[in-house]
């Protein structure tokens, strides 16, 4: 995504892109095959079977470009600065939260609309159908954009350690809040709570970039391998011992386990980012045009995997291993488009409405 606040970089639209397939191969292969079910046989697919760690993909790179913004402009104008992520966020976000009430409208009430700010917490409309579930994370996204200007300030003011003193406190009151709350790990999982430190490290691995350009670090082919193996681990890891979709709430690994999870991500961030290799054209074209379209491809996914469920069901051809890569391949290319159609209709004509936000 193209900003005037900064240079563009079409990797950071290829990492977009990911976190997004991501999400909707988590979401094919539960919806189609697994039925929201722990598979910690399955670890080797964790980054399918526990596909909801596209999310925390999402919000280090978001930590990561404001923080960038921020590094290389400098000073922040807040009210610019939230004019321009309302007009990103909110015309799309608004579209869905309106499809989501009027599915739910007989048990709506008017305290509802405060669910725009809310969609994270309680009975929150769009949680009420799978076609409009995964908006839950727009208003964590929200929030850390109102307070992002300040984080910024302050780091500016008390240095680079400003941010893991943060995180540090973050780690201490999920802990205490681990002990506390009936159903912890969705907590951990679902609020500012459990995300914040996911911003925070994307906005420290911001300023490991800005050192590594500087000294040429990370350039050698090997990183980018390396930090995709960590991450395939890692989440394997969680898939097997401490799955998101187990029923055990009161699983301890969860009090870290985001922090965990953005650290892996940061660290492939940095290596894609720096490294010197490069891309075939047409997969660079093609990873470029699912970052575009992320946001979109993101939030109305769903839509189309229940489409096609409902009127078609799975393309089966009698084996998992080709109806998989099948049924990812056709489905995914018409969310795909159906998402480039929302973009330039529903997103593009308030993008361009933005402005400037640093001096």
């Amino acid at each position: 995504m193209q900003s005037s606040n900064i240079q563009y970089l079409p990797r950071l639209d290829h990492l977009r892109g990911l976190a997004a397939m991501i999400v909707f191969t988590y979401h094919l292969y539960h919806h189609f095959y697994h039925s929201w079910q722990p598979n910690p046989d399955a670890w080797y697919l964790g980054l399918m079977v526990e596909g909801h760690t596209g999310v925390g993909l999402f919000f280090v790179l978001s930590g990561f470009i404001f923080m960038l913004i921020s590094l290389k402009n400098g000073e922040i104008r807040y009210g610019d600065f939230m004019r321009n992520r309302f007009l990103r966020i909110f015309p799309l976000f608004l579209f869905v939260f309106f499809v989501a009430i009027s599915i739910g409208r007989n048990n709506f009430g008017a305290a509802d609309v405060l669910y725009l700010f809310f969609s994270n917490l309680g009975q929150a409309p769009t949680s009420g159908s799978f076609i409009t579930g995964a908006a839950w994370t727009i208003s964590v996204e929200f929030t850390f954009y109102a307070i992002f200007p300040f984080l910024a300030m302050a780091v500016a003011d008390k240095g680079a350690t400003y941010l893991s003193r943060l995180v540090l406190i973050l780690l201490l009151f999920k802990l205490g809040a681990y002990f506390i709350n009936e159903a912890p790990k969705h907590m951990l999982y679902s609020t500012l709570l459990g995300r914040l430190d996911q911003f925070l490290i994307g906005m420290m691995a911001a300023m490991v970039y800005q050192r590594a350009q500087e000294k040429r670090w990370l350039q050698q082919w090997y990183w980018l391998p390396l930090s995709l193996l960590a991450v395939w681990a890692g989440v394997g890891a969680m898939a097997h011992f401490f799955s998101y979709q187990a029923q055990e709430q009161h699983e301890p690994w969860w009090v870290i386990w985001p922090t965990l999870e953005a650290l892996l991500w940061a660290g492939v961030c940095l290596a894609y980012l720096c490294t010197s290799v490069q891309l075939p054209k047409f997969l660079n074209w093609v990873l470029e045009l699912m970052g575009q379209v992320s946001y979109s491809w993101y939030l109305l996914h769903a839509l189309v995997l229940w489409l096609w469920s409902q009127l078609l069901g799975p393309l089966s051809l009698g084996s998992f291993w080709i109806d998989l890569p099948l049924n990812m391949l056709v489905v995914g290319s018409l969310s795909l488009a159906f998402a480039k159609l929302s973009y330039h209709t529903l997103e593009e004509p308030f993008l361009g409405m933005r402005r400037r936000y640093t001096e």
